[in-house]
């Protein structure tokens, strides 16, 4: 009963919290502050099954890519010790690092736990200061290193047969680098630009007991303001609602084993136009996966594509293996790549 009512005091602050964040007015001068917010890089997901099906995996059942997304779906994985590594070659020539574990001690009687941690590398950046006596109106000063990290740890637990709760708590940390100002008398300042915060996520999943057929929800990256120099911004607060089965459980499907997951997700991110994604995957006797995805309202990433390999359908071990991979097209910046390696045991 404990456990019941500690489930549903969760699901109810994180309901209150989706709606206290939808109320809130992000407008300036009546004008909506479309893509101002701050730490993106929280907003991004490395997984590549999630990247191939459009990131449409909310709803999915024993999801082992549950801290990126919705907290709840690691509670029912049946694995006493999960571990994935992610890289993800992200636009501009970002590069994420993606390292998650996920624990399930007494077989998942007193839940599950897992431990994220993101690492993000933005590359050089060429940095300039004002600087009224040249001809340009600027100066270069040094090359600008900025990073990320965000670390955290979470909790799941199956409260009955079909329904799921799960929370996060992150630390993440953002590091601008260094800037040079100018200031009275042409005396020069050096800053440094870091910040940092707490970050919390909650989620559920409903398994509605007809066939496969299953509802998620979660609420990302709710957090207080992050303060800079003259301005606050918020982080990239993300709800979703979910809904997703394996169409084969309604059909008669004879010979080999055989699966295909129909995804669909709702997000509704603060600072950005509402999104449909929809994925499918495809998998053939727990050894090959071929996926595919596709994203509303963006400007370049609407399509996306993806396989995974996996040693569980082979029963040729107790440590099983799966690699995957995803490919999106992004328009005028290329392509974006994800590559997880996991192993669970």
């Amino acid at each position: 009963m404990n456990r019941f009512l500690a489930a549903v005091s969760i699901a109810i602050v994180g309901l209150l919290a989706v709606q206290s964040a939808r109320c809130q007015d992000y407008t300036t001068n009546g004008q909506q502050k479309l893509g101002q917010t701050s730490f993106n890089f929280l907003g991004i997901s490395s997984d590549a099954r999630a990247g191939a099906m459009g990131d449409a995996v909310t709803s999915l059942q024993s999801y082992m890519g549950a801290l990126s997304h919705n907290p709840s779906t690691m509670a029912d994985i049946p694995s006493i010790v999960t571990v994935d590594c992610s890289i993800n070659s992200w636009i501009a020539g970002i590069k994420y690092l993606a390292l998650d574990a996920v624990v399930s001690p007494l077989s998942g009687k007193y839940g599950v736990i897992g431990l994220t941690l993101q690492s993000v590398n933005f590359g050089d950046v060429e940095g300039t200061m004002v600087w009224p006596g040249s001809p340009q109106g600027y100066v270069d000063t040094q090359v600008m290193d900025p990073s990320a990290l965000a670390v955290g740890v979470a909790y799941a637990d199956m409260i009955s047969n079909q329904f799921g709760v799960g929370g996060e708590v992150q630390f993440a940390y953002q590091n601008l680098g260094e800037s040079v100002v100018q200031g009275s008398g042409n005396t020069l300042t050096t800053k440094q630009n870091i910040a940092n915060t707490m970050v919390f996520s909650l989620g559920t999943i409903y398994k509605t007991g007809i066939k496969s057929l299953a509802f998620g929800m979660s609420i990302r990256n709710f957090s207080k303001d992050v303060m800079y120099e003259q301005e606050s911004d918020i982080l990239p607060l993300t709800f979703t609602f979910g809904i997703s089965a394996n169409v084969f459980d309604f059909v008669d499907m004879a010979g080999p084993k055989q699966s295909f997951i129909v995804s669909c997700d709702l997000s509704h991110p603060t600072a950005q136009a509402e999104q449909l994604k929809i994925g499918g995957e495809y998998n053939f006797m727990n050894v090959l996966a071929l996926r595919a995805g596709y994203i509303t309202a963006e400007d370049e990433d609407g399509i996306t594509y993806g396989l995974g390999v996996s040693s569980s359908g082979l029963g040729i071990s107790s440590l099983n293996f799966n690699v995957d991979y995803s490919y999106t097209p992004f328009g005028v910046f290329n392509n974006v790549q994800r590559f997880t390696i996991s192993f669970s045991l």
